[in-house]
């Protein structure tokens, strides 16, 4: 067989740090090529203050290393691909401003230094009032039940909630923009050549768990919901879109400029695009009642089941149920925790604080942390956390809640200490699931995905030990990318539907961890702990 004549996919794959280009065999799965482009201006921190729970980031940086990262991938491959189609996640909620020819505010005269006209990344939680509002306004009942579907509490880290935040703080940035974008929905048109926001096609996923759209009130809440909600909002273009499309469809045929900074062909089909769990799942292989979680960093869970069997079950504190938003025909449920590998990076920096400003460093103390923190018996010695250092995501969304770590004493050490955030991490986790199962979505599988879930063994067998489950972890490194390409076939014409190019292009599982009855045992009243520490810290005087 001549392998430069073989059909291959292109995933891309925006992360909260990077993008990633993974250039996928259509036949088989097999992932060919890969590569990885930081975001020059986000690795300098600008743009951004952590004080404030301010995250934005640059257009710029995503048009930069989408170029870098697919010329990378392209050149990593032993033979010339043939690129057939290419799909697209991104991280989200991370909504941007864009004006009326749909570019992206930031990239405009005037605005090319303002984080308000940029990206407000998924973890910005400068808006926590203005999601305390729309849940004021919620639960006023003089409106249709606009948050039922996304578990009934609205989040900062959501489209709206961004918005609003932007319209009261910086109304420069607000009546310049034309219309607001998901990234996961503007990379697609960008590629393609869309210079009318109204034109931009909008991804179920992102609309459907976000932005509150939803085919039982006709798509997104109406004006006077808006108004209601703030007059200022009255002064958007409404509705901002109508249709939603599922990402086995074609956003858009790739156009000659970016083909040619590609260095691919022109003209091929541009899948619609979705959040990077979403497509993950896909990647993995994603079945009914599987509970598949994107541990990076931060989590996101999704679970997908039939409709007919779901009936009117709404699954309170979740990031939402929505139709088509994983695969057409299934609810796609989303949950998650607002922090997770940022836990740990959190404590790498606390640990290495003087090592900063020039000082020599050599490499992650990440390793020697979990060697050491392995040979601990589950609780270690005494020490308790809370995961919440990004506020909780679910169940029931609070970016006002604060993590701790309790139970300190002279004979606790660095490994003791992140042995309980691990744990954390787990029993957040865990009260996920716990969540999903009380309200009558039963969790029959548990998949882990990423980074952490395959380099970490201490962290899956502590989730599986919490958990009381066998954890699946997934064996390749690209999964979300692999997701895309597997829509990116589909949406080409290589496979009758996204489930038929779901089983001939899913990642395997690489190993499985069994739970410890002896450690689940111990964990049993941890926990306990666990829930009483968040019982204090939802105390709104601690907040």
């Amino acid at each position: 067989m001549n392998r430069a004549a073989e059909k291959c996919a292109l995933g891309l794959d925006f992360g909260s740090d990077s993008v990633r280009a993974v250039v996928v065999r259509v036949a088989n799965g097999d992932e060919i090529s890969a590569d990885v482009a930081e975001y020059p201006r986000w690795s300098e921190g600008r743009f951004c203050d952590p004080t404030r729970q301010q995250f934005r980031q640059h257009p710029a940086d995503y048009m930069e290393a989408m170029v870098a990262a697919v010329q990378g991938a392209l050149k990593n491959c032993p033979e010339t691909p043939r690129i057939v189609g290419i799909g697209v996640d991104t991280t989200g909620s991370s909504p941007m401003p864009v004006t009326a020819d749909a570019t992206a505010l930031a990239l405009k005269d005037g605005f090319s230094a303002d984080p308000d006209a940029m990206c407000i990344l998924w973890k910005d939680h400068t808006s926590v009032r203005e999601a305390e509002d729309i849940n004021a306004l919620c639960a006023t009942g003089q409106f249709p039940d606009y948050i039922r579907y996304v578990g009934g509490i609205y989040s900062s880290e959501w489209y709206w909630a961004k918005i609003l935040h932007i319209a009261r703080t910086n109304p420069t940035v607000f009546r310049a923009a034309a219309n607001w974008v998901e990234l996961c929905d503007w990379i697609p048109a960008l590629l393609t050549g869309v210079n009318d926001s109204t034109k931009i096609v909008r991804g179920v996923c992102a609309a459907g768990h976000k932005a509150l759209w939803h085919p039982d009130w006709g798509g997104l809440p109406g004006r006077d919901w808006l108004t209601a909600l703030d007059p200022v909002l009255g002064n958007l273009p409404m509705p901002l879109f109508t249709e939603t499309k599922t990402s086995d469809q074609v956003a858009g045929r790739l156009t000659p400029d970016w083909a040619g900074r590609f260095g691919i062909d022109a003209g091929i089909p541009v899948a619609v695009g979705a959040f990077d769990c979403h497509m993950g799942a896909v990647g993995a292989g994603i079945e009914p009642y599987s509970f598949v979680r994107v541990m990076g960093t931060s989590t996101c869970d999704i679970l997908i089941a039939p409709p007919e069997e779901v009936g009117d079950t709404l699954v309170h504190g979740i990031c939402g149920q929505v139709p088509g938003s994983a695969l057409p025909g299934y609810i796609g449920f989303e949950a998650g925790q607002s922090s997770f590998g940022d836990v740990f990076a959190w404590f790498e920096r606390i640990l290495s604080w003087g090592r900063s400003n020039g000082a020599s460093r050599k490499g992650s103390m990440l390793p020697a942390l979990e060697a050491e923190a392995a040979a601990l018996p589950p609780g270690a010695y005494g020490e308790r956390a809370l995961d919440w250092l990004n506020g909780r995501r679910t169940p029931d969304a609070d970016q006002a809640v604060r993590a701790m770590i309790a139970g300190l004493h002279l004979g606790s050490t660095a490994p003791s200490i992140y042995r309980a955030l691990i744990e954390a991490t787990a029993f957040g986790g865990r009260a996920i699931v716990e969540r999903f199962e009380a309200e009558g979505i039963p969790v029959k599988k548990v998949v882990g995905i990423g980074g952490i879930a395959r380099r970490s063994d201490l962290v899956s067998q502590i989730t599986a030990d919490v958990m009381n489950r066998e954890i699946y972890i997934i064996e390749s490194d690209q999964c979300c990318a692999r997701g895309a390409a597997i829509f990116a076939a589909t949406a080409a014409g290589e496979y009758e539907d996204a489930f038929a190019a779901r089983d001939a292009m899913l990642s395997p599982v690489e190993k499985v961890f069994k739970p410890n009855p002896q450690a689940h045992a111990v964990y049993e009243a941890i926990y306990q702990d666990y829930l009483r520490l968040g019982s204090y810290a939802n105390r709104k005087d601690f907040a």
